[in-house]
């Protein structure tokens, strides 16, 4: 469930901001290609899931589903840790900024 929720949550978040062309890259094979639709949802309990995270893909201008192994993906690995982060009641609202800039570059930080 946690796997589908991540990727929810990260929708959501988009959604919200505004942003209607999405590139959507996950460490878990089988959520993605289930929700490319190549592979069927077999566990009953993730069903719900799967149907909330279409619903949202499909109210998106155009959407690219891209499986990235998460060893060397730390990205995923942050925004997948953000996501979770962020799971709030229904009652809570959250201002979020985004930044694509580094505080300190890699190679400052490596070098200190």
């Amino acid at each position: 469930m946690a796997e589908y929720q991540e990727p929810i949550l990260g929708l959501q978040m988009a959604l919200a901001m505004g942003i209607k062309d999405l590139d959507v890259y996950g460490d878990s094979q089988l959520i993605i290609n289930q929700l490319l639709e190549e592979y069927e949802v077999k566990k009953e309990d993730l069903v719900s899931y799967h149907t909330q995270a279409r619903q949202i893909l499909d109210r998106l201008d155009t959407v690219k589903l891209q499986h990235i192994p998460s060893s060397p993906n730390k990205m995923v690995d942050a925004l997948e840790n953000l996501a979770a982060t962020l799971a709030l009641e229904a009652k809570e609202d959250m201002t979020i900024p985004v930044c694509d800039t580094w505080v300190v570059t890699p190679s400052e930080e490596e070098s200190a």
